[in-house]
């Protein structure tokens, strides 16, 4: 089994679904965990079952999408922690609606968390980890980044934009030592999917292979994978796991 024993791991929208998998599954690994989400409350409920699992946990409520904030959290980690390991930028909201209709805030909204937030991330650890000569970032982008959605313009332009990214930053950090790579998650069984009708999810699971939604479980071992030892090599690219959906 992959290792991460004894890193400092930030995981943003760590407060339930996707982000409180991998949270959990890195301390599960021997992870440190700075639980990031934009309340206390499911900050310091993720961080409490991270120190169930006798790792240290920070809880912080941050607006990902907001400088400043970003800014002085990432001071507190660097001083309280020493050291950042590994970055999972998951945080990510949903305002979906048709083209014509979409407001400029539900626009706005979702672009600024789903993808500023993660340059702003990004950026706040940057100097860190080129100074170590090590690291790993991980993005949670989506497969409608890969292929679009009817309905979710903002959303798939957020996904595909954060792929966009996370190439780039490849290629500026690479030569240090630091990689950064996608997971491109299909339809997971959390608290997004969950709104959708039967007729929806019925039309989804047709066109996955699989036939099985996937669990936030999938996600948080595919990041414990890209962030242990089997990962050295890897950077720059999009892990899609999506039972199959795209192809």
């Amino acid at each position: 089994m992959d290792s991460i024993a004894n890193q400092i791991a930030v995981v943003t929208g760590a407060g339930r679904g996707i982000g409180r998998a991998i949270a959990l599954k890195f301390a599960a690994a021997g992870a440190d965990v700075v639980c990031v989400s934009r309340t206390v409350e499911n900050s310091e409920k993720v961080a409490a079952e991270v120190r169930a699992l006798g790792r240290r946990a920070w809880a912080l409520a941050v607006d990902v999408s907001d400088s400043a904030s970003v800014t002085a959290a990432a001071e507190k980690i660097l001083a309280e922690a020493g050291r950042v390991d590994v970055l999972v930028n998951n945080a990510g909201v949903t305002r979906d609606g048709l083209l014509m209709r979409m407001s400029e805030a539900d626009w706005d909204v979702v672009l600024n968390t789903n993808l500023r937030g993660a340059f702003l991330f990004t950026k706040a650890f940057t100097r860190s980890f080129l100074k170590q000569r090590t690291g790993r970032i991980i993005n949670v982008a989506s497969v409608i980044g890969l292929i679009g959605n009817a309905g979710q313009a903002n959303y798939a332009a957020s996904k595909a934009g954060l792929i966009g990214f996370t190439k780039s930053v490849a290629k500026e950090f690479g030569s240090r030592g630091v990689t950064c790579n996608a997971i491109a998650p299909g339809f997971i069984a959390t608290d997004m999917t969950a709104v959708l009708d039967d007729k929806v999810k019925e039309a989804i699971l047709k066109q996955i292979p699989l036939g099985d939604l996937g669990q936030a479980e999938d996600i948080a071992h595919a990041a414990l994978y890209l962030a242990g030892p089997g990962g050295r090599y890897v950077t720059g690219q999009v892990l899609t796991v999506d039972g199959g959906m795209v192809m």
